[in-house]
């Protein structure tokens, strides 16, 4: 036990989270809107997992229009100068988009076990009014838990030029038990659903034999995209999350220790890496389009095309060709 802890290095956040934060924003919004784009014109083939889908895009892009404003905190250094009530608002979009896109991605999990371990039982009784009321609840659920976020100050004493992603160290302790409890429900319950589904669904797989070969690949894919979501975006977070916020308690009860200000580091990285899952998550839904290795194929062509038609026409054709060849 020390009565002064050692300085933290804060300057990493403001430092590292821009360019990660331009980056999101620049690929997210691309991907979402290819993503959109796929689902409407293959609604009807992806049957009532689409709602899922859709609504999974939606709570991305609800995040990533947020993002611009945060890049503007950081780059100032911390420097909040769109109000309270607006810095509220943007933690309560990352809630509703990290917690809605979890319990999303774990429906689309649950659906899927059920059309491939339950085919028989499930036809024809899983309705598009399950699947809308089931999003709707989500919705609702999610929106409920994330409220008490809003009421836990978000700056310190007077200075309201603050935009905390979780609290003020005066309240910090409660801010713990808070975040304990959302993790428990919004990561570590679904997280367990989405293993238990697809790991009885791998076992069925890799014992049938009469179920379609293109139909294991796509779901051992499906597998293979939600445990790089969960590994990458999720679990850092949250475990990093919780250590941080105990850190901030021990500090505050002059108790230090020498894995405090590593944890920090680590804790603003994992911010970082689940503001990525505004731009994989479209993954899910790109995956769940039949033809989009077609689409993969032929995007060098459409470039190219591109590239023709913007290319002068005094250009020589031999050099349009070699630089055609060349992308």
């Amino acid at each position: 036990m020390n009565t002064t802890c050692q300085r933290i290095s804060f300057d990493f956040g403001g430092k590292f989270l821009p360019p990660v934060y331009i980056l999101v924003f620049i690929t997210g919004l691309a991907a979402n809107a290819w993503g959109l784009k796929s689902l409407w014109h293959n609604w009807k083939k992806l049957g009532n997992v689409n709602l899922f889908i859709l609504n999974l895009g939606l709570a991305d892009i609800l995040y990533l229009l947020t993002l611009p404003f945060l890049v503007e905190y950081h780059l100032k250094k911390g420097r909040w100068i769109f109000g309270v009530a607006f810095c509220k608002i943007t933690r309560f979009c990352f809630n509703l988009n990290l917690y809605g896109s979890i319990w999303f991605l774990t429906c689309i999990s649950v659906y899927r076990y059920l059309a491939i371990v339950h085919p028989m039982r499930v036809m024809g009784r899983i309705t598009v009014t399950h699947s809308l009321t089931i999003s709707v609840m989500v919705w609702s659920v999610v929106s409920v838990l994330s409220l008490p976020d809003m009421f836990f100050p978000k700056h310190y004493g007077n200075n309201t030029k603050k935009c905390f992603d979780t609290t003020s160290k005066d309240h910090v302790e409660d801010y713990l038990t808070y975040s304990l409890g959302w993790t428990f429900f919004g990561f570590c319950i679904p997280l367990l659903i989405t293993v238990g589904c697809y790991g009885h669904v791998i076992v069925v797989l890799c014992r049938s034999n009469t179920i379609d070969k293109v139909m294991k690949q796509r779901s051992l894919k499906l597998l293979f995209i939600l445990i790089l979501l969960f590994s990458i975006c999720y679990i850092p977070y949250h475990v990093l999350k919780n250590f941080n916020l105990l850190a901030r308690v021990l500090t505050k009860q002059n108790i230090c220790q020498g894995w405090f200000n590593g944890v920090y580091i680590a804790r603003q990285i994992s911010r970082g890496l689940v503001a990525l899952n505004s731009a994989l998550n479209p993954l899910v839904y790109l995956h769940a389009h039949e033809d989009i290795n077609t689409q993969l194929r032929k995007l060098p062509q459409r470039i190219r095309r591109m590239f023709n038609h913007f290319t002068p026409l005094h250009s020589g054709r031999v050099e349009v060709t070699q630089i055609t060849n060349d992308l």
